[in-house]
């Protein structure tokens, strides 16, 4: 029996894997239960809401993106509106039991993004949303062939 050699790849470990590409990521919070993914949704838009976001926009990403099975983007009129949006956010999602909701940017900027892992959550202003355009990178007409 001969043994097969495999050639070594120059580099540390963390190259290795970075050549290796990403591991798939696991959703806990999700699986098997669908409907914790609906509540943690209706309480995002509900939150939103009643912070006064404008234009609040929920997208299915199922099937579509490896990172999250929904993203919400909604649009506030100040940062200190929309950093209360994010702190409020954290709260919500906390009482339903989700927990190591990550922020990005609450810090004062004119995007805020929270990740509650099933769910990516993108608050705005206005002229970053229009600039970002998220809803037709992601939205659903993409999806349908032209004709």
């Amino acid at each position: 029996m001969v043994a097969e050699i495999l050639p070594k790849v120059p580099g540390s470990p963390r190259k290795k894997a970075v050549v290796a590409g990403p591991k798939p990521r696991v959703r806990k919070s999700a699986e098997g239960s669908p409907d914790l993914l609906e509540r943690m949704q209706k309480a995002i838009v509900s939150s939103l809401e009643d912070d006064k976001a404008e234009d609040v926009v929920a997208l299915d990403l199922a099937g579509r993106a490896s990172f999250a099975d929904r993203m919400v983007i909604a649009t506030g009129l100040a940062d200190r509106q929309i950093a209360a949006m994010a702190t409020h956010l954290i709260e919500k999602l906390a009482e339903l039991g989700v927990k190591r909701v990550q922020t990005e940017g609450a810090g004062g900027s004119d995007w805020v993004l929270v990740d509650a892992g099933d769910i990516v959550v993108h608050l705005f202003k206005a002229e970053a949303r229009a600039m970002y355009a998220l809803e037709k990178m992601w939205g659903p007409e993409l999806d349908e062939p032209e004709g």
